[in-house]
Formats: structure tokens, sequence, C-alpha cells
């Protein structure tokens, strides 16, 4: 028996269905290497990422516990009894990094309250390339998830977070359901003001990549293509 607690890795994936390697370090693959408890948002996409990046790991092998809208929360604490006894749990999004905008955020608290050392790995998060590659204020920005779907609603939102960015010189960043997302951009040159910017980050790390910052009245002359794109969306009232 040992008195020894194993650690909780915080294991990025990709942003879609690209080779691995290519947006992630070696570390990461030799981690899941050493790895059999795994605690997921999907299954099956982690079953298939897993072999991906680590083709010889015997499946048969993996102990999968799924965190999504359907666990109960009161599940969750025995997700971590494994790292209790000495053995190494990795924690996968979906996509990108796990705990940020990602339930497994609930994960990592309990972790820390049972006093598991939490091991983040480096991985591509959407939200902080959009950030990085859309000339806006890197100093100070917030993401608010997703917008109301009402239209009334959305419009006032947009409108509250057009004024934070101004009054706070603090870029606002969102997300939408893919299969909406071009009207999310045609609500947000509608709504805003011409002279703000908004950037629009599509398919990050993909051969599909599509980033460019424009402000809203440059935005209702440029047509784009978003449909069933992920899509981080970001303005900036200066």
């Amino acid at each position: 028996m040992t008195n020894k607690i194993g650690s909780l890795y915080l294991i990025p994936t990709t942003l879609g269905d690209n080779n691995p390697l290519d947006v992630l370090p070696i570390t990461v693959k030799n981690n899941i290497d050493k790895i059999d408890i795994f605690i997921v948002e999907n299954e099956k996409a982690a079953r298939r990422f897993i072999k991906r990046i680590s083709p010889d790991k015997p499946q048969p092998s993996l102990k999968l516990f799924s965190l999504n809208k359907f666990t109960d929360e009161n599940e969750i604490p025995s997700f971590l009894e494994p790292c209790l006894k000495g053995i190494n749990v990795g924690l996968l999004s979906d996509a990108g990094c796990p705990g940020v905008a990602d339930p497994g955020a609930d994960v990592v608290k309990i972790a820390h309250t049972k006093h598991i050392k939490v091991i983040p790995l480096v991985g591509p998060s959407s939200i902080l390339m959009a950030m990085m590659s859309s000339g806006m204020n890197g100093q100070s920005f917030a993401f608010n998830g997703y917008l109301p779907i009402d239209k009334a609603e959305r419009k006032a939102e947009i409108k509250r977070l057009e004024r934070l960015s101004f009054e706070y010189n603090q870029s606002q960043l969102f997300i939408e359901t893919p299969y909406r997302n071009n009207k999310m951009l045609e609500d947000l040159h509608h709504t805003l003001e011409n002279n703000t910017d908004i950037c629009v980050a599509c398919d990050i790390t993909l051969p599909s990549e599509f980033i460019k910052t424009l402000t809203a009245n440059a935005w209702k002359k440029n047509k784009v293509d978003l449909h069933k794109r992920p899509t981080i969306f970001i303005i900036h009232k200066s």
C-alpha cells in the first residue's frame, strides 16, 4: 500500500481533425502513453484522439469516466479516487484545453480540495490564439461564453459588451453554436457602431483557418461563410 498521491494531468487536444503532433508537443503524447485512466467529455471522441496520438496504446486497458451535462455532480469526486491510490489520471477536453470554457474545471477544483497535484500540459486554446491574432487588447479581455438566443436580449447584450469594451478598454470574446455563426456576424455588424472592431477567428490551427479583424462597417462589405465552423468572435470599441 502506497501513501503517494497520483497527479491530475490536464491534457489538451486538437481543435479539429488534424494530426495531433502538428499542434501538440511531444510531452502530451509521452504522458498519454503512461496514463490509463481518463476523465473525458465524450468517450468515442476521446478514444479516437488517444488512438491517433498513441497508436500502440491498448484500448482495452483504458478506463474512461464521462464528464458532461448528463453527469451527476455527486459522482465527480469518485473520478479522482485513483489519484488517492497513487495512480495518475488524465483530464481530456473535447477540443482545446481542459478547464477553459470546459466542464473539466469542476474536476480541477475538487482535485485541489483533495490536495491532488494538478499538472497542466501545453496545447492550443482557441480563446488565447484568437486573442493573440486579433490585434486587440491582450492586456485586458474577457470571455463571455454564449450570448442570448432571443433577438432583443442578444442585441442588448452586444451593446452592453460594446460599452464595457469602451469604458474599460477591454476586448470582449464570445462564441456561438456553429450553425448560427453567420447570423451572429450579421447581428454584430448591424448592432455595433460602425467603427467598433470585430475579429472573426475560425477553424484555428486547421488548414481552413480564417482570422480577420475589421470594423463593423467593413464587415458589411466582406462575406465569409462560417456555417458549422468553430469560431471565436471578439469585439473592441476604442
